[in-house]
């Protein structure tokens, strides 16, 4: 299939504070591409591109169908639920918060309390979407949705048939020094782990929710 040259739909995006004044910044432009395979969780599509240097080039971009989101469970005693899992893509063991993709025209906080309960078994009273990420966004359109979520209750566990899944309850603070360490590499679990930590640290959670984070170490 081929398709025509695509407009950036994100030239209105905020900038941070260090871009005000700069000069507007040269963009890629797309002449044009084709699909070259697709299921139903992506499309692979190849472009011909030219770069803001104005040299041409061969881009292929691996576009997936979902959303991706990901929620860490936070417990009122200051420990946060993982789930375990060996990942084929990479062929190595990943410990994660809740993750799962969201497909359209869902909500994704719909999405994300769907995945919580499903892999984790847990419901939660209060959410907070604390991270928009975007995934190896050189290769991959793909974006990622982060939340926090307190208040949890038990809910029925209902894997999907290909996830063989470890359930764990662990300290916050064990958490974030397993990713010192590297054992844990999960880019969104890093990252919104790393962003309570500071949202934590700076009073922006519930005074005894960071407390118990922070205080917690056995």
């Amino acid at each position: 299939m081929r398709h025509t040259g695509r407009m950036s739909a994100h030239e209105d995006d905020p900038q941070p504070v260090w871009a005000e004044g700069l000069a507007p910044p040269r963009r890629w432009r797309d002449g044009g591409g084709e699909t070259l395979f697709e299921n139903p969780w992506l499309q692979l599509t190849r472009h011909a591109a030219t770069a803001p240097t104005g040299a041409p080039a061969d881009y292929v971009v691996m576009r997936p169908r979902n959303l991706a989101a990901g929620v860490l469970p936070l417990h009122d005693d200051g420990t946060v639920t993982l789930v375990g899992q060996h990942r084929f893509a990479t062929l190595r063991y990943s410990w994660e918060m809740p993750e799962g993709g969201v497909p359209p025209g869902e909500d994704p906080l719909a999405g994300v309390q769907r995945e919580l309960a499903e892999e984790a078994g847990l419901t939660a009273a209060h959410w907070r979407q604390v991270l928009e990420l975007e995934l190896s966004n050189s290769i991959t359109d793909e974006r990622a949705l982060c939340w926090l979520a307190w208040g949890l209750s038990p809910a029925p566990v209902a894997p999907d048939p290909t996830e063989d899944l470890r359930i764990v309850r662990v300290p916050f603070l064990s958490l974030i020094a397993e990713i010192e360490r590297g054992t844990v590499r999960d880019v969104m679990t890093v990252a919104t782990a790393l962003k309570a930590h500071h949202m934590a640290r700076e009073g922006r959670l519930p005074a005894w929710l960071s407390h118990g984070m922070l205080s917690r170490v056995d």
